[in-house]
């Protein structure tokens, strides 16, 4: 019996001590804007699909870079992703063959000659803060 007693005194010392991991705020400095069209944000956890993609802001553009400030972002890895809808029809337009048609980018390294990959895009979420850049630009010359 005391022994579980001292079991859970040091468990509760370690909780009190150490204390849960909390959220973070979590700023996306996206460069590369271009006039017109709103700007999507969006924080991507495990991988770059639409549903682990569940964070998101959109904001007209103000200027060529822009911040975006995501409040109580629990602990974690994260990648964050943006483009610019110039054309105001709500996604992101691509060719037939998948190519983006307006400005995107990813955060991490900035890699265009392959599919984007959320390890290379990935992020440490730490409170009480984390930072990061997104840098727009176009797979395709403007037409």
């Amino acid at each position: 019996m005391r022994r579980r007693a001292r079991l859970t005194a040091v468990i509760c010392t370690l909780f009190l001590t150490t204390g849960a991991a909390r959220a973070a705020s979590v700023a996306v400095e996206v460069e590369g804007i271009e006039p017109g069209g709103l700007i999507s944000v969006a924080l991507c956890q495990d991988g770059l699909t639409e549903a682990d993609c569940r964070t998101g802001q959109q904001a007209e553009p103000r200027a060529a870079a822009q911040r975006f400030v995501f409040p109580n972002v629990p602990p974690g890895f994260y990648a964050a992703l943006a483009y610019q809808d110039t054309n105001g029809n709500g996604r992101l337009d691509r060719t037939g063959l998948g190519l983006p048609l307006e400005p995107y980018g990813f955060s991490g390294e900035s890699v265009r000659s392959a599919r984007p990959d959320f390890a290379r895009a990935r992020f440490t979420v730490r409170e009480p803060a984390a930072s990061v850049r997104v840098r727009l630009s176009r797979a395709l010359p403007r037409r």
